[in-house]
């Protein structure tokens, strides 16, 4: 049945081709007055429409009869993939994107136009010694030129406006994943990759792809009308002229073989330079203080020289590419000079349509020339929307089960059953813990460094799942619990804590708007910031700079105990939260602390055993496993590894 409809539908389209062609051939001389017009339309112009459409269908019959094995070899193609998985993005534009495309139809169709024209203009002037209607040829190639300039930039624009937008969407959800990360990947990757990976990739994805497609675009129509030119003039030649170009083209098939490794090489060395860049941005004051100035400068130096030796073998592996097609396309243009010579001496071709078949032959190889480097572009966009692909398709460890449940009403009831756990596997961090913490009660990890203390605190708001064993709080598994739910009920002040660039104000309320100005200064009391806001002329208004320079370490911490409050949550981490401050700024801190510990189940990893001895329980971690627990009164009786550390801190 199908192949019913499509032999009714060609039959049809040939009946319309000789409906049109008659009606051409009587009507055109009554309404255009022209000569050229009642050639145009000559008996080898109708042959040459037949054939295209014949080729045309007879392409589209292979399509189908062969639609499986070619959908098979297009799945096999990780571009097309990743192409299917952006298509969304392109869906709120495609209006726009579809009419950049269309008009790329007549900025490539009018080469031909123009091409054509020298035939009569030939024959009519160099050969029948009269002008008559080629006088407006001249004029009809500057009106076409103008319009090709109007449609050029209209293209352009188009292009320029919907991949724009396309990246800005694209960035908005590379962003979002960003977001959602777990710990691992960011223990993993450096600053230079994300900026390269989430920023710079998006770019490379969306504007140069659809600038280089644009191109591409135009320059397949022209070359495609530029052949029917070409046909026209001569089909001998023109068949000729053809073999050449494929034999042109071939070597574009390679391109994106060529530079999968290089370009690959070749971002991972920008992600370096870019993290060279933040770290002398962020730690400005260690180059200063260390006058590492020499060791930053010969790193970064040696980065930037192996960027460039990978952009010249980028250009080793394709830069042959354009000339060789240039060398090819020569081959083909001089064997055409002369197989046309003998036949307008045979007579087989007039001057003008040996002029019209130069003419057009120059304008479909020279953009050859350059579309090598174009193919090039189109590569590299290409492997860049292979790594956005990746990043957005990207599966995290830490994530919902399907059937993850609220945490409703927490009571803050926390149990460590048999935990063990590992960064790198097969090598364990923490093995076999058992903790038991109450509701409202306190409990302090103490122990060397490196023991894995702070570990066992990450794994409460799930920054890491558990190797073996379970974490529950009250009597659920942490895994079972919406990610949402377990991190709003778990409040952390860290050892060394992040703040944003922004206000004061702003780092403690942290994008909530819900919090009224009386409950923001009891806060502030209780963090026993007041003071220090006080003193300030724009208080709570005071900009902070990127990461909290301008403001202290005591200061800092503070700032982050008053998030804790206004959280509110029923359990609360404390990790080396006074570690890194003096005796003065502890004392203050250490105030705001026993405020926010109060009605709280909270969890204390310290180093200085003065902090934790009004703890409900202590637990001693060495090399992964809990030596010792117990009250500090406890534990000093038993004269074991707790009662000699406080003793080494006493002395």
């Amino acid at each position: 049945m199908k192949a019913i409809r499509f032999f009714a539908v060609f039959i049809i389209g040939l009946l319309l081709i000789a409906i049109l062609s008659r009606s051409l051939w009587y009507v055109a001389p009554i309404k255009f007055p022209l000569e050229f017009v009642i050639d145009a339309v000559k008996f080898d112009i109708l042959c040459i429409i037949v054939g295209f459409y014949v080729l045309f269908w007879g392409i589209v019959a292979i399509i189908y009869l062969a639609r499986h094995k070619i959908y098979n070899k297009l799945s096999a193609q990780k571009s097309l993939h990743s192409y299917m998985f952006i298509l969304p993005y392109a869906k709120p534009y495609w209006i726009r994107t579809l009419l950049a495309i269309v008009i790329t139809i007549p900025i490539g169709t009018m080469d031909a136009v123009i091409a054509w024209s020298l035939k009569p203009f030939m024959d009519v002037v160099l050969i029948e010694k009269q002008t008559g209607w080629t006088m407006y040829i001249p004029l009809m190639i500057v009106v076409f030129s103008i319009l090709q300039a109007v449609f050029t930039y209209i293209a352009t624009y188009l292009n320029t406006w919907v991949g724009s937008r396309i990246s800005l969407d694209l960035k908005r959800k590379l962003f979002n994943t960003l977001l959602h990360r777990d710990a691992t990947f960011f223990d993993k990757n450096n600053s230079g990759f994300v900026l390269m990976r989430f920023n710079q990739d998006a770019e490379s994805a969306c504007g140069g792809l659809l600038n280089s497609m644009r191109l591409f675009s135009t320059r397949f129509f022209s070359s495609l009308s530029l052949l029917v030119v070409l046909f026209y003039n001569s089909w001998k030649l023109a068949i000729v002229a053809t073999i050449v170009l494929f034999g042109a083209l071939m070597p574009l098939t390679k391109v994106k073989k060529r530079l999968n490794a290089v370009v690959s090489k070749d971002t991972d060395l920008m992600a370096k330079i870019y993290r060279d860049y933040n770290e002398i941005f962020s730690g400005n004051r260690i180059v200063t203080a260390y006058n590492l100035f020499d060791f930053c400068k010969k790193k970064f130096t040696n980065n930037i020289n192996n960027a460039f030796d990978m952009t010249l073998q980028m250009k080793k592996k394709t830069g042959i590419i354009s000339p060789l097609m240039h060398v090819i396309s020569s081959f083909g243009i001089a064997f055409v000079i002369w197989f046309g010579s003998y036949l307008i001496v045979s007579h087989q071709i007039t001057v003008g349509n040996f002029a019209s078949f130069v003419t057009s032959l120059v304008m479909l190889y020279n953009p050859l020339k350059s579309i090598g480097n174009n193919a090039s572009n189109i590569a590299v966009s290409l492997m860049a929307v292979d790594r956005v692909s990746d990043q957005l398709s990207a599966v995290d460890k830490i994530k919902n089960k399907p059937d993850a449940v609220e945490l409703k009403k927490c009571r803050g009831e926390i149990s460590y059953k048999d935990v063990s756990f590992a960064y790198v596997k097969n090598k364990p961090v923490l093995r076999h813990i058992n903790l038991e913490i109450k509701s409202g009660e306190t409990i302090a990890l103490v122990g060397n460094s490196g023991g894995g203390k702070s570990t066992i605190s990450v794994l409460l708001p799930r920054f890491y799942d558990v190797t073996a064993g379970s974490i529950t709080i009250d009597n659920i598994d942490i895994r079972n619990i919406r990610l949402t739910d377990l991190r709003d009920n778990i409040s952390i002040v860290f050892q060394d804590n992040f703040l944003f660039g922004g206000t004061i104000r702003e780092n403690i309320l942290l994008g909530r708007t819900d919090v009224s100005e009386e409950r923001l200064n009891e806060v502030i009391k209780a963090a026993c910031l007041d003071e220090f806001i006080d003193s300030l002329d724009n208080g709570l208004d005071t900009e902070i700079g990127e990461r909290g320079v301008l403001v202290s370490g005591g200061q800092k911490q503070r700032i982050a105990i008053a998030r804790a409050f206004i959280k509110n949550a029923p359990i609360l981490i404390l990790d080396e939260a006074t570690s890194a401050l003096d005796n003065k700024s502890e004392k203050i801190v250490q105030q705001a602390i026993d405020n926010l510990m109060k009605n709280r189940t909270v969890l204390v990893i310290a180093h200085r055993l003065s902090t934790v001895r009004n703890a409900d329980c202590i637990a001693v971690i060495n090399n992964g496993e809990i030596v010792e627990r117990g009250t500090h009164e406890e534990l000093l009786a038993k004269g074991g590894e707790y009662a000699a550390l406080y003793k080494t801190q006493l002395s």
